[in-house]
């Protein structure tokens, strides 16, 4: 095997030599040296025999970095699989791993792993590290900081080429039961259920080393994995921390019947592919699962059920056994909204251990954004999840919400709301609160080519509906999902209909540029580093500035048929404050181009039945009455682009 470590022996004589470290449970580690940016607690002396669990405890009661990193063992394995794409072969997964030496032989360590089809293809991060292997061929660099940091503590860390990329083996799916188990069969491996060998001898390695105990982390496509997994059920996988990821890849590509975009699962396939070191032809698996996702009807068929991890057909939420950490970001426009909101309530549903931050981001990761607090408490997480060391992290509120910018809430439960509170459109273009309005059409001429950018501005305009609330007396926290129910009519044989909500008024909002954030010169250090391998990243910075509006939330629908639907349409969840003096708009149009596939592309006359149509809000706080107040709502050219949504769906979950 190919190896660049402490062998056992030396470990031993090491441990024997050291003196002057208080362990959590005894065994005696090599001292280490950290980050010039975290120094190391100062961990008191005291005589403890060796035992089996590997860690110390500094004195703010987390694990200390006292393990070399520069020194520690850095291996391949390949994990067989099953046959997942039907060649008559098992799969070799790649496993690269990276454990403290000290403790080859002498303790078992928990696994931190990020699984990911990125690692070859389109990197990791926000500076889209790859992984690199020495002249050898050993692991030299992991992406992302969670070895420099982990490994010094007694983990060890094991990235995972998922099935079709890196190293592995097998084609990618799109999220179905390749891409799933061929990181499961990993986690099976490191708890004694699965075999895996040397790349170089072929002879069989096995995972004595730790355990059994695996966290797996990652963002978008990366938690996507730890998602999905963990909807299996597989033993020893004991939490995860999904970032910005999906639960449901029907949520991901579309919207009650619309695709986002045509031909999708055909692009990400192939684009994940890309990179790959093991020669494969997918083509034909790729063309199959394209025609599977049935772009032409829009249906939630038997393709999207096996990829919900919600409540699918080969995965589901009452499966899973591992404690969940859900992080997203609220104006997250790559993976939506409903992805973490569904999952989040679906595990509750079945009493799963969980925990939510929220933040007004894109799709951005916390450790980016908020690195200080964000390695803190991940850090205590772990400890507590994969190790048992009872650090309050579960006593703290379970719900951390950004609801404006830097300014947090948090709570026990989530959504955070007293009702749901109905509001009626009015032909005048007013929205009052109230179940039900007066019968009374209001209609708009489809324009093909419209975003909602362009049609939440003031103006006349034939081609959407714009209501407004008069002006909020209180402050009002809207959380979770808003939807409109109303009763449409058309004349198209697919029709489609977009609704939206929008925060009219000025203030500082985290822009939806870049994210929502800058990458900075400066560099901060989170851990050891090691060769090529540093553990200093860019620092990140939201970007800030004052806008006239903000869009909280779009819902999209297909109408099949021409006539008259009645029809929900939910929009993207969303958790933020509106001040008192703002106002509410409702934006409903047909074609919402560059959001959604295009279904009708004439000049349709559509209408509303005022009386049968609301707009639900889940609030939290006062919300009576309105006063009247001029319109908030600006002119087009008056609007700062920074506040406007990205007008493109072709995205990939990175």
């Amino acid at each position: 095997m190919r190896v660049h470590h402490v062998r056992a022996k030396q470990a031993a004589a090491a441990v024997a030599a050291l003196t002057g470290l208080a362990l959590a449970a005894g065994t005696v580690p090599a001292a280490a040296v950290p980050a010039a940016d975290v120094p190391a607690a100062d961990v008191p002396a005291a005589d403890v025999p060796a035992a089996e669990a590997p860690y110390v405890l500094d004195d703010d009661g987390v694990t200390a970095p006292v393990y070399d990193y520069a020194g520690a063992i850095r291996e391949s394995v390949d994990v067989i699989a099953p046959d997942l794409d039907g060649d008559g072969d098992a799969e070799e997964i790649r496993a690269d791993i990276i454990r403290p030496a000290e403790l080859d032989g002498v303790a078992e360590v928990p696994v931190v792993m990020d699984a990911s089809p990125y690692y070859a293809c389109c990197g990791r991060g926000n500076e889209s590290e790859l992984k690199q292997y020495d002249a050898a061929g050993d692991p030299a660099l992991f992406p992302l900081y969670y070895d420099n940091w982990f490994v010094p503590r007694g983990y060890a860390y094991v990235a995972v080429d998922m099935a079709g990329t890196g190293w592995s083996t097998g084609c990618t799916d799109h999220g179905g039961p390749s891409d799933m188990l061929s990181v499961k069969a990993v986690v099976d491996w490191l708890n004694g259920r699965a075999t895996a060998v040397d790349p170089d001898t072929g002879e069989p390695v096995d995972a004595d080393w730790t355990t059994g105990k695996t966290g797996m982390i990652g963002k978008s496509y990366d938690g996507t994995l730890a998602n999905g997994v963990a909807a299996t059920g597989v033993e020893g996988l004991e939490t995860i921390v999904p970032i910005g990821a999906i639960s449901s890849w029907y949520d991901y590509d579309r919207a009650q019947g619309l695709p986002f975009s045509a031909n999708y699962p055909r692009f990400l396939m192939g684009y994940v592919a890309g990179g790959r070191h093991v020669a494969t032809d997918c083509s034909a698996i790729t063309e199959a699962l394209n025609t599977a996702g049935d772009d032409t009807s829009g249906a939630h068929n038997a393709f999207w059920a096996q990829r919900d991890y919600r409540s699918g057909s080969l995965f589901d939420a009452s499966q899973v056994t591992a404690s969940v950490f859900v992080v997203h970001g609220a104006q997250d426009t790559n993976v939506d909204t409903p992805n973490f909101s569904r999952w989040w309530t679906a595990l509750g549903e079945q009493g799963v251990e969980r925990k939510l931050w929220l933040t007004r981001l894109g799709h951005v990761d916390p450790f980016d954004s908020d690195r200080a607090e964000w390695v803190d408490t991940l850090h205590r997480w772990f400890d507590h999840e994969l190790l048992g060391v009872a650090n309050g992290v579960t006593d703290e509120p379970a719900v951390r919400v950004e609801v404006a910018p830097n300014e947090v809430a948090t709570s026990d439960t989530w959504p955070v709301m007293d009702r749901t509170a109905r509001l009626r459109p009015r032909a005048d273009g007013s929205l009052a609160l109230g179940a039900r309005g007066r019968a009374a059409d209001a209609g708009w001429v489809n324009a093909p080519n419209q975003t909602f950018n362009t049609a939440l501005a003031a103006g006349a305009n034939p081609n959407r509906l714009l209501f407004r609330t008069g002006t909020l007396t209180d402050d009002l926290r809207l959380s979770g999902a808003a939807s409109v129910t109303t009763t449409v009519t058309h004349g198209a044989a697919t029709g489609q209909i977009t609704v939206g909500l929008v925060d009219y008024g000025v203030m500082d909002r985290v822009l939806t540029s870049g994210e929502g954030a800058t990458t900075l010169g400066t560099e901060s250090c989170y851990g050891e580093s090691a060769g090529v391998d540093d553990a200093c990243y860019r620092d990140v910075v939201r970007n800030i500035g004052s806008t006239e509006l903000q869009v909280l939330g779009r819902g999209w629908a297909r109408l099949d048929g021409a006539g008259t639907h009645t029809v929900t349409v939910e929009m993207q969840t969303n958790d933020l404050v509106v001040p008192a003096g703002h106002q509410l708009g409702l934006v409903v149009m047909g074609t919402d181009r560059g959001a959604t596939v295009t279904v009708d592309r004439a000049a349709t006359q559509y209408s509303v039945d005022l009386g049968a149509t609301t707009l639900n809000l889940p609030v939290s706080g006062p919300m009576t009455s309105f006063t009247p107040g001029h319109s908030l709502v600006p002119d087009a050219a008056d609007v700062t682009r920074s506040a406007l949504l990205p007008e493109t769906r072709v995205v990939v979950p990175r």
